[in-house]
Formats: C-alpha cells, structure tokens, sequence
C-alpha cells in the first residue's frame, strides 16, 4: 500500500531528467558540438548521457578519451554519432538502435583531412575566445 503512495512521486521525478533528454537530443540532431566540460558544452552532455546509456561507448571513451568533437544524427530505428579528435586527426564512427541499451558498434579510426580539422580547430578556438571574453552584468 505504501509504495502504491510513492509510485506517483517517483513518476513524476524522472520526468524532467526524461524532459532534459529530449531537449538535448533534438537541440544536439544533425549537429557539430565542441565536447568541453567546463563551462559544459551540449556535446559534452550528450556523450555522458550516451556513455551512461551504452556501456560499449563508455568502455571505448574510457580508454581513448574525450573527443574534441562530436557529431550525432539518427535515422527512425537507429542513431550515429562520430567521434573527432583534433590531435590525431581521426575519427571514429559510432551506431546504435534508438531507445535501447544495445552495444554502440565503433568503426575507425579513419583519418581527418587537413581541411576538416583546420575548420573543426577554428571553431575550438573561436569558442575559446567566446568563452574567455568577460560578461556584461
């Protein structure tokens, strides 16, 4: 009887973790994001959220690190995500199926043109710059 009270108080405390989810994916869908965690970026977010989700990609970025980049885009049944590291100029390949834990496939690493990581660097910098100009009050 007692856990028939709380059942709707625990509904409805993952609700805005589940509301937050979803902002984030739809904001992060077709997109480049710089992966930096402080001041925490949406790239960086999605891949704790995606590494929480899937032990594979956990596993993966544990030995391999934080990428620099990431891009994510998904199909109805299936999500993809690709993994940039600037220093070594490669990328790796990422697929799951939506909505499941299943294990994250990784491909890669496949290497990074010139011109791909100039534009990816200028963007790591200008976002550098962005974030260490002072803020108005």
């Amino acid at each position: 009887m007692r856990s028939l009270l709380l059942a709707p108080l625990l509904l409805t405390a993952c609700t805005p973790f589940e509301e937050e989810v979803g902002r984030s994916e739809r904001a992060a869908q077709d997109r480049i994001m710089l992966v930096r965690d402080a001041p925490e970026t949406l790239g960086h977010r999605r891949l704790v959220y995606q590494s929480a989700a899937h032990p594979t990609l956990r596993g993966f970025l544990t030995e391999e690190g934080l990428p620099d980049f990431i891009a994510e885009t998904s199909s109805e049944d299936r999500q993809y995500m690709i993994l940039y590291y600037l220093d070594s100029m490669s990328a790796y390949s990422c697929r799951t199926r939506r909505g499941t834990t299943q294990p994250v496939d990784v491909a890669g690493p496949y290497k990074m043109t010139k011109r791909e990581t100039a534009v990816l660097r200028e963007l790591q910098s200008g976002s550098e710059r962005h974030a260490s100009m002072p803020t108005e009050h």
